[in-house]
């Protein structure tokens, strides 16, 4: 695969406990890519750079801020999407909602068995595939194509190739394991399912539409994507504006 690089958000986050800052631009290796053989992570954030504040979230019903109870209860499964692209605004406020810093002490947006956190995201869009940087809100380069294509034939379904960004939720059990043994792969699908929600619920609050598809072939999914041994697929959601 093509070089990895990390790239900075054009756009800010909403206030949490702890606000998120914007994407910060951190040096890479010019390592070849992932592979499943040396999955490369990087290791350190480069100086951070505060970017301009993300405004108002749009209201469900036009008027304000959207309540919980409200997103709640207008979230519905989306699958016919418009060819508008997302903004790196609203891309950013799905990766952080799912998985995002909100605590000096590295805690998130989802509970994590020991807060271990065994999930990685990735967000593949018309040009590019990025995986989620939770340190720092960043995101690097996965691969410089859409691997689209190759997640909807995985799929089987439409609206992976319908939609203008998909967002794959994956487990690494092992990260678990030494603490919990046999019990890893259980805790490591509920923290996906914790995450995949609050992505939904702020896929709901940005105005936009979302489906989470549990049912691929996870070998191809692994394939597609370059993931490292022992990283699996749990969702891939398709996200866009509802047609």
């Amino acid at each position: 695969m093509p070089r990895r690089r990390v790239l900075r958000w054009s756009g800010g986050l909403m206030a949490a406990v702890v606000a998120p800052t914007g994407l910060v631009t951190a040096a890479c290796s010019t390592s070849s890519g992932p592979s499943a053989a040396s999955p490369a992570r990087p290791s350190s954030a480069g100086a951070a750079s505060p970017l301009p504040p993300v405004p108002p979230v749009p209201s469900v019903d036009g008027a304000g801020t959207p309540t919980l109870a409200a997103t709640l209860g207008t979230r519905r499964s989306v699958r016919d999407f418009t060819d508008v692209p997302l903004t790196r605004a609203e891309l950013g406020l799905l990766l952080w909602a799912a998985q995002g810093v909100t605590a000096a002490n590295g805690h998130r947006t989802a509970p994590s068995a020991g807060a271990l956190y065994a999930l990685e995201l990735y967000a593949t869009t018309a040009e590019e595939t990025l995986h989620y940087l939770p340190d720092g809100h960043r995101t690097e380069v996965w691969a410089e194509r859409s691997v689209a294509p190759g997640l909807a034939r995985a799929t089987r379904q439409d609206p992976p190739g319908r939609a203008p960004t998909l967002v794959v939720v994956t487990v690494t059990p092992a990260r678990l394991a030494g603490k919990y043994g046999g019990r890893a792969g259980r805790y490591a699908d509920l923290e996906a399912g914790h995450a995949t929600q609050n992505l939904l619920l702020q896929a709901v609050a940005l105005g936009l539409g979302a489906v989470p598809i549990g049912s691929f072939d996870d070998g191809d999914v692994a394939a597609v994507l370059g993931l490292p041994e022992g990283e699996e697929p749990r969702y891939v959601v398709p996200v866009g504006h509802p047609r």
